[in-house]
């Protein structure tokens, strides 16, 4: 058995334990799923035992941390289908386009000139919180190959703030600082919170409709994660040769048109209900073992000049989600 395979079972076993831990009741009422669970024990494998692991393996670590990253945000595809985006229809749409780009773009702007945080970083935390968290920052990573200790950053953050959005919105609907009807506050939920686990638990903490509408317009935020990838992905090959004499190649990311092809496949239900269950929690093991990889790669000393501005940030965009998307869902709705 080569080094590489070892180095890939090894991450499988640390994802398994995730995912048993994810089904810890206490856990699972926090909805912290696998993923942020994987990265988590990631790094304090990276941080204790890392340097016992041999060399060999470690080609295996790479490859959950790039080909299983982007097969995976292929198939996250069957998570969605066009039927969702017609149930909520144009408002749903123009919603989750313009908390999308908004919100990536101020974050990127406030990110580079107010906070001075290079680009990578603040380009990955905007992604988190402008799409669909965890998956939209691991993805956008796949492109900008940035370092593992930036994705950790970025992930913190879609973890902290977005697990703080999921008892505030709900928490405020209660009090009646919140003047929607259930069906609002769907679109409202679904638009702004980061993570689709905490959507659906902010959801359906205020009504069975309220949860209906905010999942739908959440996935239609995940669909335009492959547009937001061949955009940014287009953008970067022409920034990096913006000095140079070579011709700009334009770099499109084949994970990016597979994940619409997907959608577009699960639109036209050909497989079973049981099948879709089983091909997402598949996927969702290996987004599992993917953010554990990159976790195993992330070291504490790569903090050490990070410091506070990355959570200014998403602290900003936090702000902006809570009050923008409260301003757009009550002006388009």
């Amino acid at each position: 058995m080569t080094g590489k395979i070892k180095g890939i079972l090894f991450v499988s076993f640390f994802a398994i334990i995730s995912v048993l831990i994810s089904m810890i009741p206490i856990i699972k009422e926090f909805q912290l799923s696998p993923l942020v669970i994987g990265m988590v024990i990631g790094i304090i494998y990276a941080n204790s035992f890392r340097s016992k692991m041999p060399d060999t393996w470690v080609s295996g670590l790479h490859f959950c941390t790039k080909w299983v990253l982007r097969t995976a945000i292929v198939f996250y595809g069957f998570r969605i289908s066009f039927q969702n985006i017609l149930e909520v229809g144009l408002s749903g749409i123009l919603i989750s386009f313009l908390m999308v780009s908004l919100t990536f773009i101020l974050g990127y702007l406030a990110g580079v000139k107010l906070f001075k945080l290079d680009r990578d970083t603040s380009i990955l935390i905007s992604s988190g919180a402008s799409i669909c968290g965890a998956a939209a920052v691991l993805a956008t990573e796949s492109i900008l190959k940035s370092p593992a200790h930036k994705t950790a950053i970025a992930v913190a953050t879609v973890v902290l703030f977005g697990t703080i959005a999921m008892f505030l919105y709900p928490f405020l609907y209660r009090l009646g600082f919140i003047p929607m009807t259930d069906q609002e506050m769907g679109l409202y939920i679904g638009g702004s919170i980061h993570e689709v686990a905490h959507v659906v638990a902010a959801g359906n903490a205020i009504s069975p409709d309220a949860g209906s509408n905010s999942v739908i317009v959440k996935m239609i935020r995940v669909m335009f994660l492959a547009p937001f990838l061949l955009i940014i992905g287009i953008w970067l090959s022409k920034s990096i040769t913006s000095d140079s004499s070579e011709k700009a190649k334009i770099v499109i990311p084949w994970f990016a048109v597979l994940f619409i092809v997907m959608t577009g496949f699960n639109s036209l239900n050909l497989l079973g209900e049981n099948v879709i269950q089983s091909i997402n929690m598949i996927d969702n093991f290996a987004l599992t073992m993917a953010m554990t990889a990159l976790g195993m790669e992330t070291s504490i000393s790569k903090f050490k000049n990070v410091g506070v501005k990355p959570f200014y940030l998403a602290g900003l965009l936090f702000t902006w989600l809570l009050l923008g998307g409260f301003a757009i869902t009550k002006l388009i709705a």
